[in-house]
Order: C-alpha cells, then sequence, then structure tokens
C-alpha cells in the first residue's frame, strides 16, 4: 500500500494537454479496465473538451514515475453552472470552478490519494463554489465527497446516455477543523 507522503503533484494547465493527453488517458483505461461502459469510452473527447477551455487544471500524481490519478477541471461559464438550476438562493459570489474528473487507480484507492489530488486541483483556484457530478450507482463515492464538504442539490443528466448523476456543491474552502472536530 502506497503512503500519499510518496506522491508527487504536478500541476498542468490548458497549454500542456498536448503533452499529458496520453497520460490521463492510459490512468482512465487503467482506472475502468474491468468497468468500461459505453459512455466511458467517450473519455478522449471529454478530455480534449475540457482540456481546450481557458482556465482548465489538472493535477497528475506519480508515485515515482508512475502516473497513478488525476483530478481535472476548469472554471464553469458564468450563469450556465450546473448548480444553478438547483438552487434557489445562489450566494453573492457564484463564481464556480467545475471538477470535471478524479481518478485513481485501483492499486492506489483508499490511501488518501483521490483527497490528496482533489484539494490539490482546489488549492490554487480562485473559485468561491466548487461543483461536480457524481454517479448515484456509486453511493459510497458520493459519500466520499460529501465528508470532503459537498452537499447534493440535484440531479443531472447532461447526456441521452450517460447515468443521472447527483449535482455536488461546495465552498471551495471548506471550514477549518479544530481537534473536537467542530468547525472553527
Amino acid at each position: 500500500m502506497t503512503n500519499t507522503a510518496t506522491i508527487e503533484l504536478r500541476h498542468f494547465g490548458h497549454t500542456d494537454l498536448p503533452a499529458i493527453r496520453q497520460t490521463l488517458l492510459d490512468v482512465h483505461a487503467s482506472a475502468y479496465a474491468d468497468d468500461m461502459t459505453e459512455f466511458d469510452e467517450r473519455f478522449p473527447w471529454f478530455v480534449d473538451h475540457w482540456g481546450s477551455r481557458e482556465g482548465y487544471a489538472c493535477v497528475i500524481g506519480y508515485d515515482g514515475d508512475e502516473p497513478v490519478g488525476f483530478a481535472y477541471g476548469a472554471p464553469a461559464a458564468p450563469g450556465r453552472e450546473w448548480w444553478r438550476e438547483h438552487v434557489q438562493d445562489p450566494p453573492a459570489d457564484d463564481s464556480t470552478f467545475a471538477v470535471s474528473e478524479l481518478m485513481v487507480r485501483h492499486a492506489w484507492r483508499k490511501t488518501g490519494t483521490a483527497g490528496l489530488l482533489h484539494e490539490a486541483l482546489l488549492d490554487s483556484r480562485t473559485e468561491a463554489l466548487a461543483v461536480l457530478l457524481v454517479d448515484r450507482e456509486h453511493p459510497k463515492v458520493q459519500a466520499l465527497y460529501e465528508e470532503w464538504g459537498y452537499e447534493q442539490v440535484g440531479y443531472r443528466q447532461p447526456f441521452p446516455d450517460s447515468p443521472n448523476f447527483a449535482v455536488m456543491l461546495r465552498p471551495r474552502r471548506r471550514p477549518a477543523r479544530v481537534q473536537n472536530g467542530d468547525t472553527a
């Protein structure tokens, strides 16, 4: 089992996509080797779509020279955020970073790597909110996002052949925790 202290995080942006694209595809193929759906087979299109967006950010974790997982996303278009139709009173600062993908290869799952990648992706963002979609068929994954401060605000099926995802929203920065577990 790998310790997250051995994971090196490398940050990439929009102009780096040609250099990292194959790494993203390889990690995806490894992570879904036994569970690839027709929807998942369109992953290269999603990589290109998100990677072409201004403000695209990606963090890839490496254990030595081996990529173990990644997280990427981009700022949501103002007024067109996934969460907007599900919230009656949007916050005053509704700038949003959309987390598109968070993927960890099997050998590095349940090691804290997913949380490490997720927080590294959001650490440098200036947007007030983070939003993501999570497949409702994976309640443990949704529960993990809830532990990270996300709240389900609705459901969305962006493509006819995609799952009906839970729309998850959170303030970009979670409140600091004090020793007794209460928020500070």
